[in-house]
């Protein structure tokens, strides 16, 4: 969070941001009120009810079945009439003076009558010139031919049922169930070249058909049998059916499975609106608690606790419970941040006022030379402080957008001590590296995953806490070594120690303990925060504490850093 004071204009074009950014918070809070089924609800009934849908349709198309049934009944008619055909051979053919053996009409007539009725098929017979000569549903009398037609079963069942063999009825009118086939048609005055079934049954084959009747909007299944004696065709035997029983079987079936579907599809529907609830009406609550805890003003919003879903819509409700609490300490402490910055800025500015108009009374040049020195002091302790109060704002950000990459902690040790010896003056303290050694002889490696500027911050910053407590030529001893999966590093000095129950309080911001005789002014109290704040952001920890003697008395500080090894 950077700290910008500078002098703002409005910004016209964003006027309208807020109204329009308040007309969607409504319109989603509106959405979170409705009663209606969610989004996320109807696209889970979407998704079950299409998939048990078709299968539901695929289960509906029963073409196989079908066609077995039809190839079951053309057996069957096939059957039935090679047993005619051997009766009528047998019963209705008589010898011819000069002429052999011919099939006698009459007698074919009524042995087809009898031996058909129990079949519910239609029979017709040809003589072997393909003349029509009988007809199962043409009645000769002495008062002409009366012709049979049968009639449909009586309606069966209550309105429902009625209702769904109607809507049952209109589907297979448009549902390609079954396969297309040829037209059948009835001539009035019928031969055998109105079938090419008879036309073949005539040369010796038993040959069947199956064709559609537009009319009956059903199947007509034949079968041709030729009529012989002594290996003589003496006419065709036509047995016909309609597909009336079959389509009764299939519907049976389709019913069945349509009772069936309807069962797994309530239970589907059911069962969908039980997992969106149970999915959809948490988002909700949650969305709706987000939504009120960022348009009001107080703390009293609290984020339901789903935890014993122990799902992962239980860890969102944890997560978000976190980040709202997380974001409550955040801005509790850019508040306390904020008063501080105000607080440590406004001590300056006013000894700045204060220096200013004394010296534009005096008159006295040495008095108005010592003013003008003071001023430029607090100008010096702004511009510092406001350095450091900048670098410690932009540090959240910085971390959270650094690359991480293995650090060398031994090598950065030995590069800021060679820079210390290289800088420092006559009387400074003096740096005291101790790094172990591997079983080579050579330096052991003591690597962390972190932003290499950052931690060379922290350790600069602690050196740099360590001399300004150090009497002159003391020592200050820097020792790196591996504990487990962290690399340790320790900062020893020969100080005055850390002040009793101070020992977390020099880590807040702008804290300052500083040595006897110091300037004042000369630190802004940010060095050891932010040291904290850089190593807890590598997952890391930083304490202090005081060196004692065999007696007990403090001999110095001891501020140890430790982070994850690589």
């Amino acid at each position: 969070m950077a700290l910008d004071i500078a002098t703002a204009t409005p910004d016209t074009s964003a006027a309208s941001q807020p109204s329009l950014a308040s007309a969607a918070a409504q319109q989603r809070e509106r959405r979170y009120r409705r009663g209606r089924l969610s989004p996320l609800t109807r696209r889970i009934l979407a998704v079950n009810v299409v998939a048990l849908a078709l299968l539901g349709l695929g289960l509906l198309y029963l073409g196989e079945y079908q066609q077995s049934l039809v190839a079951a009944e053309i057996e069957s008619l096939k059957t039935q009439g090679q047993i005619f055909a051997a009766a009528l051979g047998e019963g209705a053919v008589s010898d011819v003076a000069g002429e052999g053996q011919s099939l006698v009409p009459e007698l074919g007539r009524d042995m087809m009558r009898r031996l058909v009725e129990p079949t519910h098929a239609r029979a017709r017979l040809f003589d072997a010139q393909g003349a029509l000569v009988g007809d199962t549903r043409l009645l000769r009398g002495p008062g002409g031919v009366v012709q049979i037609q049968e009639l449909p079963p009586p309606g069966e069942g209550g309105i429902v049922q009625r209702a769904a063999a109607a809507i049952y009825d209109f589907l297979s009118g448009v549902t390609p169930w079954r396969d297309h086939y040829r037209p059948y048609r009835e001539r009035e005055n019928e031969s055998a070249a109105d079938y090419p079934e008879v036309g073949k049954a005539l040369a010796g084959d038993a040959v069947t058909a199956v064709r559609e009747d537009k009319t009956e909007d059903g199947l007509i299944l034949t079968a041709a049998v030729p009529v012989q004696r002594y290996k003589q065709v003496l006419g065709v035997v036509l047995l016909s059916k309609g597909s009336a029983e079959i389509e009764q079987a299939v519907r049976a079936v389709r019913f069945e499975i349509l009772k069936v579907f309807a069962m797994a599809l309530g239970v589907t529907v059911l069962l969908s609106i039980y997992l969106a609830g149970t999915i959809a009406q948490p988002i909700r609550r949650l969305a709706a608690a987000a939504e009120r805890v960022r348009r009001g003003h107080g703390r009293q919003v609290a984020i339901p606790d789903l935890s014993a879903r122990r799902d992962e819509i239980g860890d969102l409700a944890g997560a978000l419970r976190d980040m709202t609490s997380a974001l409550w300490q955040r801005m509790d402490a850019i508040e306390r941040f904020a008063a501080d910055v105000a607080h440590e800025i406004k001590n300056p500015l006013t000894s700045l006022k204060s220096a200013v108009e004394t010296a534009a009374r005096v008159e006295d040049p040495a008095k108005q030379r010592k003013l003008l020195a003071l001023v430029q002091e607090d100008v010096e302790r702004l511009d510092r402080l406001i350095t450091d109060i900048s670098d410690a704002s932009r540090l959240d950000a910085e971390l959270s957008r650094g690359e991480l990459t293995p650090v060398a902690i031994e090598h950065m040790l030995e590069a800021l001590v060679e820079v210390d010896r290289a800088t420092a003056g006559d009387g400074a303290p003096q740096l005291v590296l101790v790094l172990p050694e591997a079983s080579s002889g050579r330096t052991a490696q003591l690597a962390v995953i972190g932003i290499e500027g950052r931690l060379v911050q922290v350790f600069r910053n602690l050196i740099a806490n360590a001399i300004s407590f150090s009497p002159p030529g003391g020592i200050i001893r820097i020792a790196a070594q591996r504990r487990g999966d962290r690399v340790e590093v320790t900062i020893e000095d020969e100080g005055p120690g850390i002040p009793e129950g101070k020992l977390e309080a020099i880590f807040d911001r702008f804290y300052s303990e500083r040595p006897a005789g110091e300037k004042f002014g000369t630190h802004s109290g940010l060095g050891l925060s932010i040291s904290k704040q850089i190593v807890e952001a590598h997952r890391g920890t930083v304490g202090a504490e005081n060196r004692r003697d065999s007696e007990g008395a403090i001999v110095g500080a001891r501020f140890t850093v430790r982070l994850p090894g690589a």
